[in-house]
């Protein structure tokens, strides 16, 4: 029998699985690289922390790890793919350790630093009076690779879109020019639609982009998010490292200052603050640096067992 100890958190409505305990030693010396040997040779444990029966499409692990360079590491898996960073659940780890008592939190603001596959961020933890935690990300690098993006998606047509780089490649689209209303009903019309887009995208596209980010501006800096990440998958929070992107495409167009604050808007109606920090040069590109602030809550405190007979040890996805 082979338990893990995890801890469940949900950022504006997504799922994070902080993984605590039960994994191997995992070899490398940086978070990049521990993340790779866990992708070749433990990726069968990402089915069995993640799939169902324990888990299911839309869950996202935080894998704690040792960090030589920061105040602790970690890595993101998803029930699909691996992700050099994630917002979400980078909010959701800072709402962990703190209920674990690793981050100490008490009148003051408390910060700590952390190494991820794309960089290290710093994190900046505050309690509000009602005990809400909110998490402020100083997040990596964002810029726009490629504006004014026309992509010939079958049966749908030529789709305006942006590519940003952010921790991740993102297409981000303007929901209001398919008729779709970002509401928690759509999420499926999104996710076919975000397929195609990206499918399409990604037979030109030099380096794959991961997710589709559609957005709906309600005014010049507040607007509604929903990410189709896979056929049966859309983020339910903003999207912290979609949110980054969009920072970066905003302020590309002389849409958004410096210390502006944005709000991002999830298809649930909870908002991320947003604002850029500074711009910087990135890998030859005129850059960001994005921060993003929102709130994550404690769902459960569990360990998860796999019993050395179960057919379905290592999971499934119902797609």
């Amino acid at each position: 029998m082979q338990t893990f100890q995890v801890i469940d958190t949900h950022t504006a409505g997504h799922p994070t699985r902080a993984i605590m305990g039960g994994l191997p030693p995992l070899n490398g010396g940086s978070v990049l690289a521990r993340r790779d040997d866990f992708k070749n040779r433990l990726d069968h444990l990402r089915g069995r922390l993640l799939h169902e029966p324990r888990g299911h499409a839309a869950m996202v692990g935080a894998v704690m790890t040792e960090s030589t360079v920061a105040d602790f590491g970690a890595f993101f898996v998803s029930s699909y793919v691996y992700l050099d960073m994630c917002g979400h659940a980078t909010i959701g780890l800072a709402r962990t350790l703190v209920a674990t008592g690793q981050v100490e939190l008490g009148d003051e603001p408390s910060s700590f630093t952390l190494e991820t596959p794309a960089g290290i961020v710093t994190v900046t933890v505050t309690r509000a009076q009602d005990g809400a935690v909110t998490a402020s990300i100083l997040n990596v690098p964002s810029y726009v690779e490629r504006e004014n993006f026309k992509i010939d998606v079958p049966e749908v047509g030529t789709v305006d879109a942006t590519i940003v780089c952010c921790g991740g490649r993102f297409i981000l689209v303007d929901a209001t020019a398919h008729g779709i209303a970002i509401e928690p009903e759509n999420g499926s019309a999104f996710c076919r639609l975000g397929l195609a887009i990206k499918q399409a995208a990604n037979t030109v596209l030099a380096e794959a982009a991961g997710s589709v980010l559609f957005y709906c501006d309600l005014d010049r800096t507040h607007a509604r998010h929903l990410v189709a990440l896979e056929a049966n998958k859309f983020d339910r929070s903003p999207c912290g490292t979609g949110s980054s992107a969009r920072l970066a495409a905003l302020h590309a167009k002389g849409r958004l200052d410096v210390g502006e604050t944005f709000q991002a808007e999830s298809v649930l109606g909870l908002r991320y603050r947003c604002r850029i920090e500074e711009t910087i040069e990135h890998k030859g590109h005129a850059a960001i640096r994005p921060r993003v602030d929102g709130e994550a809550w404690l769902s459960a405190f569990s360990t998860l067992v796999v019993e050395d007979n179960d057919p379905l040890a290592n999971g499934f996805l119902c797609k």
